[in-house]
């Protein structure tokens, strides 16, 4: 164990065990288990990564009334180093041959969005220690997101069809968009992967909110909705299940930010090589703007 890691514990703390877990480019991950005490995990984030820090403790203090996500013991910015409570369990993404697990884990993660979106917030825009360039009214949020995502989007190779069919329906979705009544806390990142499970399937918990923002709480459920690139039915019912009543027009809305994250995700990952859904995303956004299509030459 490193002296730095020793000193972030908790006084008194008698380590009998540090073993590394899943981590990524942001952080080297630790978990330490100590003797008559919880074990905890330890996070140490990249020189670049510095900021994510500072916006991983803000974003777990926020949440601190919503059940099943970690909570934040220690935060050391001189070392770059953030303790935090161990939820036990494996993503749930290893649970996907068990249909009965996932589909109740998927109305637990409705539970969960609804909770968080609980969190209000008083204007949109990315999170760090508070909100960064905060925009009072979403339909002005979301066109400057469907702009900056659709350029990113062009750059990369996008086919102009969709990129201008998308900017098109962007465009005239200012009213939609508009009866947001207002900000609130998003997950924006909860996939199967962030979703923990125990050896009975049961959920235990909800993990990493680097991504996290303020925001149209339908925008969070679109992203979950998105990740699933299978289109299951069955999910998402069980998702919308456990989130209950939607806002007015809150149907409405999910399908034009499934457009949005579809656009952004295919982005992302043609970005970084991942070229597996690239396909399925493309016959994602086709379908929805076809569903549009169709329901306005009714």
């Amino acid at each position: 164990m490193t002296p730095a890691l020793s000193a972030v514990l908790p006084e008194g703390s008698v380590v009998t065990a540090v073993l590394p877990r899943t981590g990524g480019s942001m952080s080297t991950v630790w978990e330490v288990r100590r003797a008559g005490a919880e074990p905890l995990i330890v996070k140490q984030y990249a020189a670049e990564w510095r900021r994510q820090q500072a916006k991983e403790v803000y974003v777990y203090r926020l949440a601190t009334a919503v059940s099943a996500v970690p909570r934040v013991v220690r935060a050391d910015y001189e070392r770059a180093m953030t303790v935090l409570t161990l939820l036990p369990g494996r993503p749930l993404w290893e649970r996907e041959s068990e249909p009965g697990t996932v589909l109740a884990a998927y109305r637990r993660m409705g539970a969960f969005l609804a909770e968080l979106h609980r969190v209000r917030l008083p204007a949109y825009g990315e999170l760090e220690t508070g909100i960064v360039d905060p925009v009072p009214g979403n339909a002005e949020f979301m066109r400057r997101r469907f702009a900056g995502h659709l350029d990113n989007f062009r750059a990369a190779g996008g086919p102009a069809d969709i990129h201008d069919a998308v900017e098109r329906i962007a465009a005239a979705a200012a009213p939609t968009f508009a009866t947001c009544s207002g900000a609130v806390l998003c997950h924006a990142d909860l996939h199967e992967g962030n979703v923990l499970v125990d050896d009975s399937g049961a959920v235990t918990g909800f993990v990493d909110v680097e991504n996290a923002i303020a925001a149209d709480p339908m925008l969070d459920l679109a992203k979950t909705l998105q990740f699933d690139t299978r289109e299951s039915p069955a999910k998402r019912a069980a998702l919308l299940d456990g989130y209950g009543p939607l806002p007015p027009r809150g149907a409405e809305r999910i399908e034009l930010y499934r457009l949005y994250h579809a656009v952004e995700l295919w982005t992302w990952y043609t970005s970084v090589g991942h070229t597996k859904d690239l396909a399925g995303l493309l016959d994602s956004l086709r379908a929805n703007i076809a569903r549009r299509s169709a329901r306005r030459d009714r």
